[in-house]
């Protein structure tokens, strides 16, 4: 006996809408504000506009790194993650490629994992126009025995040297620690005084490589040379942008969360009479190092500029001073001095916390 087959009315399927069908494609572009708007206009919506927050609050690196950088807080439900754009290394693109916004949240995976972004080189040429490497041309780096040139850089403290660009070995070099991105586990934390923190995710040695200070600037078509020395404009800024930007910050600090990542790194030559500073500011842009506080007692990480042979700029890398523990929060000092009476309140609560942060004229 022939059964009469029932019809059930179905809904319609989400793959019928053009914009469900390119959510995935859509959505991890947008900006929280952006993404919070989009959540209110569907169930569908929200529900994807939700994932991508699950998915950001697990990587800040946006898989850049090796490593995952994962976001926990438990201070509050309003801030599950910071919203900056991520780079993880020192770069200098050209104007036509400027980082205006970056995917982040997507459950596809991306079609190649992203590389590592080589840095800007400086090419040297001989009496007959020809290119020459500015580096080492050894086979293998950092051996024992091995005498390639970019191992040291006699006279300078507080300033090392690694194969780069310039060079004719490749990036499995044993002399290119630091060029790897972040090296150790580390996870971003919440704290109700002080926003963010960076803290270890693992046991770390003393003088352990951590990873680097990278910023990502906008553009360098305007470079000048100073006493033989390149200083770069745009997120690498100069003088006087970066004093317009440190007041404007400051400003904005005093009446509410918001907290900087303006860096000035002053580098001195043997001869006491070239100083290169450069004005990095990873505000908008940079890396996990944005996340790191200060410290009064010092902390327990300690700074040192690397120069690779035939980069443009050197680049500040973070070392552990002290032997860390897993779940440590990660804090280096600001500086010494403090120039004002009214200076931001330091949170640090070291023994020896002095209760502002450091300021000095930038």
């Amino acid at each position: 006996m022939l059964m009469a087959e029932e019809t059930v009315p179905r809904k319609a399927s989400c793959s019928n809408d053009p914009l469900l069908q390119c959510a995935d494609l859509i959505l991890p572009w947008l900006t929280p504000p952006e993404l919070a708007t989009v959540s209110i206009t569907s169930t569908s919506l929200r529900k994807a506009s939700a994932s991508i927050t699950t998915r950001r609050s697990s990587d800040a690196s946006r898989t850049f790194e090796n490593l995952p950088v994962p976001f926990h807080n438990t201070v509050d439900h309003y801030h599950p993650y910071a919203y900056f754009l991520y780079t993880p290394s020192l770069i200098l693109p050209s104007a036509a490629s400027r980082l205006l916004r970056q995917p982040w949240g997507s459950a596809a995976p991306l079609a190649s994992a992203p590389s590592r972004i080589p840095a800007e080189s400086v090419s040297l040429v001989d009496e007959l126009g020809q290119s020459v490497l500015s580096g080492c041309d050894c086979e293998a780096c950092g051996g024992v025995g091995s005498d390639c040139p970019c191992l040291g850089l006699g006279g300078l403290d507080d300033v090392g040297s690694e194969c780069g660009p310039g060079c004719g070995c490749g990036p499995e070099c044993g002399n290119r620690l630091t060029q790897n991105g972040v090296a150790v586990r580390v996870k971003i934390v919440r704290d109700a005084r002080k926003g963010w923190c960076l803290h270890s995710d693992q046991w770390i040695r003393k003088e352990e490589f951590l990873f680097e200070y990278a910023v990502y600037p906008i553009h360098h078509t305007n470079v000048k040379l100073i006493h033989g020395f390149l200083l770069g404009k745009g997120e690498l800024l100069t003088t006087k942008e970066a004093r317009r930007r440190h007041q404007c910050y400051d400003e904005k600090s005093s009446h509410g969360r918001f907290s900087s990542a303006l860096l000035v790194v002053r580098e001195h030559l043997p001869s006491g009479n070239v100083c290169l500073r450069l004005n990095i500011d990873a505000t908008r842009i940079g890396n996990v190092a944005r996340f790191v506080n200060h410290s009064c007692d010092g902390g327990n990480l300690s700074t040192k500029l690397i120069r690779s042979s035939g980069a443009l700029f050197p680049r500040l890398c973070f070392f552990a001073s002290k032997d860390i523990q897993k779940d440590e929060e990660l804090t280096f000092s600001y500086g010494e001095i403090r120039k004002k009476a009214n200076g931001l309140p330091c949170f640090c609560s070291s023994p020896s916390c002095l209760g502002t942060l450091p300021s000095e004229d930038t």
